[in-house]
């Protein structure tokens, strides 16, 4: 064997995937030490997206100071690229479930405008692209907050701006993007986005992601209504009609409101990170073996998720796709009519949860080498 491309997705609240990455070469090369190992860590865009791409081209992090979703500066960061000129941000560092204390999530009241700081932030910076991740969302506002901090007005009857948060949709009569402080000539925004739900309605950002924000079933209504009246202002005023766009409704509402905003394309998120760091150039190269792993492998693994993104892409250069991962779901077995060859779980005994999640980079270092002695099996 001469040859590794190691590209796994993180091990959620175990390992990053830059972690993970590390650890299997570091199993791989205690039976092949001379090996070549092309490491990238891969994500579809949800937590660890913006650390997992800028690893991955040799970029850098960048921190700031963001208005967080209740109104409070938070500490965040965006990823500018190797290539100087792409940034990636995650929503969920400035807007956020995780920022907002259980007993204060309310969805009625919570902002996306450190999103729009952070992507102003990233455009100052020199970035022509600018790719979001949408996921682990504490708001239901459309994107509001965002287009606010990037200059849009959204006036009231009374010519004054909205209150931030979906309770002040409610109240929208106009929207004046006259001072918008982003040139959409020389700036292209990507989102990286797993989810197809629209704005509104039964399948819509509000009935199906706002409960687990804090929202009431009374309040679920009320949201679902403050979206579909914000989009029909943005039709009106914009020219976009952002109700049916499938992904709209992710990270409440904000893939529509940066669709209407930013003129954004809303994209799977694993698509974009292959294509970032250029995977398919890699695997032109040729290699011995792919491997690729995930938290759990299950039956979603083949929707969009970064395991099978990676062997789809691997065998049409016929390279074999191996996967380590932490637990094995139901319909796994799914993906091996999806590029992978084989998986493998890397908990050797039994384990509990929090046993498995505090030992996952020793357990994964030891069972890619593993997997390495078999291999070298091969060659005897």
């Amino acid at each position: 064997m001469k040859k590794v491309v190691i590209a796994p997705d993180s091990f959620k609240e175990s390992l990053t995937a830059v972690e993970a990455a590390s650890k299997i070469k570091e199993g791989f090369m205690r039976v092949f030490p001379d090996l070549e190992t092309v490491l990238v860590p891969m994500s579809d865009g949800g937590e660890g997206f913006t650390e997992t791409m800028a690893t991955a081209t040799g970029g850098r992090i960048r921190k700031c100071t963001v208005t967080g979703p209740l109104g409070a500066p938070v500490e965040a960061y965006y990823g500018l690229l190797g290539d100087g000129k792409t940034a990636v941000l995650e929503m969920a560092v400035a807007a956020g479930l995780a920022l907002v204390p259980p007993g204060k999530r309310n969805p009625l009241f919570t902002t996306t405008f450190g999103v729009g700081e952070l992507i102003r932030r990233a455009v100052e910076a020199g970035a022509t692209t600018v790719i979001v991740g949408i996921g682990g969302s504490a708001t239901n506002d459309g994107g509001a907050g965002m287009a606010q901090a990037l200059g849009a007005k959204l006036l009231n009857k009374d010519g004054r701006e909205i209150e931030r948060g979906a309770i002040g949709l409610q109240d929208l009569h106009r929207i004046d993007t006259s001072e918008f402080r982003i040139d959409l000539t020389k700036v292209k925004v990507l989102i990286a986005a797993d989810v197809d739900n629209p704005l509104c309605g039964p399948r819509g950002a509000s009935y199906v992601y706002a409960r687990q924000k804090g929202a009431t079933p009374e309040m679920i209504p009320i949201l679902d209504q403050a979206l579909f009246h914000f989009a029909e202002i943005v039709e009106r005023d914009l020219g976009k009609d952002i109700k049916e766009i499938p992904g709209a409704g992710a990270a409440g509402g904000l893939g529509g409101g940066m669709a209407a905003f930013l003129a954004a394309e809303i994209r799977p998120g694993v698509e974009i990170a292959l294509k970032t760091v250029n995977m398919e150039e890699l695997l032109k190269e040729g290699a011995d073996l792919v491997i690729t792993g995930e938290g759990q492998i299950n039956r979603q693994t083949v929707y969009g998720k970064v395991p099978v993104g990676v062997a789809r892409l691997a065998k049409k250069y016929g390279i074999p796709v191996i996967a380590l991962v932490g637990s094995i779901g139901e319909g796994a077995e799914e993906v091996l009519n999806n590029g992978i060859d084989a998986y493998f779980s890397i908990v050797s005994r039994p384990l509990t949860l929090q046993e498995a999640l505090e030992e996952g980079a020793e357990l994964l270092s030891a069972q890619a080498e593993q997997l390495a002695r078999v291999f070298k099996l091969r060659q005897m």
